[in-house]
């Protein structure tokens, strides 16, 4: 089996963001047509989150791990 805290992360293009979200990282709007990540927990497909590139590196600091 692989690693619990594994995640997939996948690049948004400004021309792919339909819709506005908010960073989990920053609590700031992503707005429609913004380039962003979009992480999804392997084990957790549900609690896919959108993040702003920056916000998700600054996280990727912080566990100690890189965010790839």
């Amino acid at each position: 089996m692989g690693d619990p805290f594994s995640e997939l992360v996948t690049a948004v293009q400004p021309y792919q963001a339909r819709k506005a979200y908010t960073c989990p990282g920053c609590d700031l709007s992503i707005p429609a047509g913004t380039g962003h990540l979009v992480v999804v927990p392997e084990f957790e497909p549900d609690m896919r989150r959108h993040w702003h590139r920056g916000c998700w590196y600054k996280e990727g600091r912080r566990r100690g791990s890189l965010a790839s």
